[in-house]
């Protein structure tokens, strides 16, 4: 997804530097319900309210960019057209640890269905280019390794199924595995190009004797669907 540049320099980051103190009418309030009824009480403004110190502020990028899921998927660029720069960070970094620990999570269970694959790449919905990727498990459906095959825009060839199978062929003691990828966009609907190389990639495994399971494509859940696609699911393997 194209990043949105903004030339001009805010006057909330003019007036915030780094040092800038956090906001002393907002911020007691909101920790002091923190403390009394824990962060299953607070709204997603007071949780940005307390990384960013600021109310005004909070309510301003949540305005900017339209939601807090939207801010989620932000670079760190366009961030700092409202925070100081550690403040920017600090904003960047939380995102990626909540995804991460759902991550690390779903990664001690059993591979056994999409979803536990989805679960265990949702930081790949935070992702603003396409990366193709290969979860290893062994015999019993657990998680070996995960690695990351390409970055950038997928296609045929760059997505090639020599280097596929060449990672899964190096792990001696890799049973069978799981090719994903995600759709920056959010929706997780396979294009032509997807369903071409998830065939060919299913022939050759058949060919070489090795254990493909499915192909799961990571978008965000939208209304009442789901934010992954399976090819398993779908029929195509």
């Amino acid at each position: 997804m194209a990043q949105h540049i903004f030339p001009f320099e805010s006057e909330l980051q003019n007036n915030f530097p780094d040092a800038a103190p956090s906001s002393p009418s907002l911020s007691p309030r909101v920790s002091e319900k923190l403390a009394l009824y824990g962060s299953s009480a607070l709204s997603g403004l007071e949780h940005l309210t307390l990384l960013v110190g600021n109310e005004e502020i909070a309510s301003t990028l949540i305005r900017h960019f339209g939601s807090i899921k939207a801010l989620s998927r932000a670079s760190l660029q366009q961030i700092r057209q409202f925070l100081p720069l550690r403040k920017a960070e600090a904003v960047v970094a939380a995102f990626s640890v909540s995804m991460i620990a759902e991550s690390e999570h779903a990664r001690s269970e059993l591979f056994d269905n999409p979803e536990s694959v989805y679960k265990a790449c949702a930081d790949m919905k935070l992702f603003n280019q396409e990366v193709l990727r290969i979860v290893l498990l062994d015999a019993k459906r657990r998680l070996i390794s995960i690695v990351d095959i390409t970055k950038g825009t997928l296609n045929e060839s760059l997505a090639h199924p020599r280097e596929i199978f060449r990672a899964v062929i190096s792990s001696n003691s890799a049973y069978a595995f799981v090719l994903v990828h995600n759709h920056p966009s959010g929706d997780p609907a396979p294009s032509e190009c997807d369903i071409r190389l998830t065939r060919r990639l299913a022939e050759g495994a058949n060919l070489l004797q090795i254990n493909m399971l499915d192909h799961v494509i990571i978008g965000r859940p939208r209304n009442s669907q789901q934010g992954y696609f399976s090819f398993k699911e779908a029929g195509v393997l």
